[in-house]
Formats: C-alpha cells, structure tokens, sequence
C-alpha cells in the first residue's frame, strides 16, 4: 500500500508520536498509517512485526527492506527481501514491482522507482542519498536525476527535527533530480556545477564534497581519508620507543630498590646472628673465669679427683647417656669449661 503525498501526514504538528503496539489479529486502521513529525519514520497502529491490512486487522508483514529489520528477536524469522525489480513499500504488507517514471511514491523511497537504462551512468556513486540507481523520489513522484547544467529541475526540501545536546533545531535536507556533480538551485530551479574544495557555500549539494562546513565553504567529504605529515608518523615511533625504555628503565629501578631491600634484610640478619653469637662467647668466658676464680682449684686433691676421681666415671657414664647437642658442645672449637679446667690442673 503506498501512502498519499507527504502533506496530508501533518495533521497534527504540537502532538509527538509513538509506535503503534496492536499484535498479530488485532484491530487497526488504515487512516492512521502517516510519517512522525520531524524524523518521518513510518507509523501504525501495528507493532514493528505486523501490517495493517485493508480488513482492519494486524497481519504479519509479508516483506522487509532493511538487511536487520529493528524490533525482532535475534532467533526470530524475519519475513523476505524482494528480489531485483521489486521494493518492499514502508507497511511491508508484500513485494511491489518498481514503479514508472512519474509514479507516487513514498518519501525518500528512490528504491521504489524504476531506473534508466542508463542508470550506470546516472548512479550516485558516493551513497551520499542523492539517488539511487539513477532514480529519486521527489515529492512523492518518481523521477530520473538525467537533467544536465542550465535545463529547470526540480527541487524538494524536507525539515528534519535535528537535537544539539538538549537544543532543538531544524534540519533541512534539499534534493533534486540533477545528474551528479550538479545541483538544482532552489532560487532559479535549474541544475548548476557543484562547487570545488574552498568554494563559498549554502547547502551540503552545492558541494561535490557534499559537505558545506559551518563557515559557508565547501569542506573535504565526511568519508574522505585523513592524511598525516611525516611528523606525525616521527611523533608516534618516537612516542613507541620512548615509552618502551620508560617502561624498561622503571623496571630496572623497581627491580634494583626491591634487591637492595632484601639485601639489607640478610645483612640485618647475619648481624642479629653475630651479635648472638658473641653474647653466648661472652657468656662462657664469663662462666670459665667464674669458675677458675673458685677457692681450691690448685690443690692436689682436686687434681686427682678432676683425674681419678668420681667425677671421671660420672663424666663417662653421662657421655654415653648424653645426647648429640651435648656431644657436639663439648667438641665445639673453643673448647667446653671442662677441658679449661682439666688442662689449667695440669699446668699446675
């Protein structure tokens, strides 16, 4: 079902519109079927997956246009694309043939028209919008963008609602049925040359760029590559290396300062065991001067008894009772107090 000429849709331009949500077999109306005021998306009393039909009620949608039709689930079954030669109109209740030149059509639907047999020729390349296969639609009848510079044209502008953070603005779009590289002028309404890089501007199609920037001068495309100096690519390799040897020398010193950390903890340490080692020394010196100091330790008597006496079998039988740590501080290098006592009654 095609719809009628775009400006029997705005009947009501204070009110804002939202998606029909009646289901499959549900009642509907045909007369409510219009385009949404500003972004003039298609709109129904049926959801995204079903049509209204001319009996009134919500059936499933017997086409699609878009390759990822919105509002389906991602397992679901999405109806057909047509095939060449037809177009799935904007109710997608089935496959149309193209339509002739002069034909209605829907609002931006240049897929709906047939296209020349010179369509090669007249196609727009560049998918900037300005055609497809050589025809346009423009308000609301087809056409063939074939008209050359100086021939009338025709010209049609659509105001887009268009949001700049939370400020509203019109957007105009102008579109014509000139060949590509030209524009129609919607002053003399005949086609023009479309202007170079640099040229002064005021609108997007009087640009080959397509692209009027905002101080009214014909500005690179919006798809044309960015090329950088050879600079540039100097700063990137420079900025590359030097971040990998910051990242070297840092690990360097990261990896140093937590060496230096645990060689001052074995250093800590060996003094800690040092120093105790010289605390139990002393403490035998101590103990040995003690002792030689006693009264009675040159006599005779206490040299046979320290020989023959009974501390002799005593010592004896504690040497084979005695356990390896006493074995092993009596044979310790600087000798046990025992021995001390033993050589010093010799000497005497």
């Amino acid at each position: 079902m095609l719809l009628l000429p775009l400006t029997l849709f705005f009947s009501s331009w204070h009110t804002f519109v939202y998606a029909g949500s009646q289901a499959k077999g549900q009642n509907c109306s045909v007369s409510n079927n219009r385009l949404e005021i500003g972004t003039y998306q298609f709109h129904s009393d049926c959801d995204t997956q079903t049509y209204c039909s001319s009996q009134g009620t919500c059936e499933l949608k017997g086409c699609r246009k878009d390759q990822y039709p919105f509002g389906y689930a991602p397992d679901a079954e999405l109806p057909p694309k047509c095939p060449s030669g037809q177009f799935c109109p904007d109710e997608g209740d089935g496959c149309q043939p193209w339509l002739p030149v002069g034909s209605a059509c829907q609002l931006n639907r240049d897929d709906q028209c047939e296209p020349p047999p010179n369509w090669q020729d007249l196609d727009d390349t560049s998918k900037y919008g300005r055609n497809v296969n050589g025809s346009v639609c423009l308000n609301n009848v087809c056409m063939w963008t074939n008209v050359t510079v100086g021939l009338p044209c025709q010209v049609e502008n659509t105001a887009y609602i268009a949001y700049a953070g939370t400020n509203e603005f019109v957007d105009i779009v102008s579109r014509g049925n000139c060949q590509v590289h030209l524009y129609c002028d919607a002053q003399s309404l005949v086609c023009i040359q479309a202007k170079q890089l640099g040229e002064t501007c005021d609108a997007d199609k009087e640009c080959l760029s397509f692209n009027c920037e905002s101080n009214g001068v014909c500005g690179t495309g919006a798809d044309s590559p960015n090329h950088f100096g050879i600079w540039a690519y100097s700063m990137v390799g420079l900025g590359i290396f030097g971040g990998m040897f910051a990242t070297l020398i840092t690990l360097f010193l990261v990896h140093r300062r937590q060496r230096d950390q645990e060689r001052e903890k074995r250093l800590q340490y060996w003094r800690e065991q040092n120093a105790f080692r010289q605390s139990i020394i002393q403490m035998k010196e101590m103990a040995r001067t003690s002792i030689l100091s006693l009264p009675g330790h040159n006599s005779n008597r206490s040299t046979v008894c320290s020989r023959a006496g009974s501390e002799e079998p005593m010592l004896q039988h504690s040497v084979h009772k005695a356990s390896g740590l006493r074995q092993q501080y009596m044979s310790d290098d600087n000798g046990s107090m025992y021995d001390d006592m033993m050589m010093q009654s010799e000497r005497q």
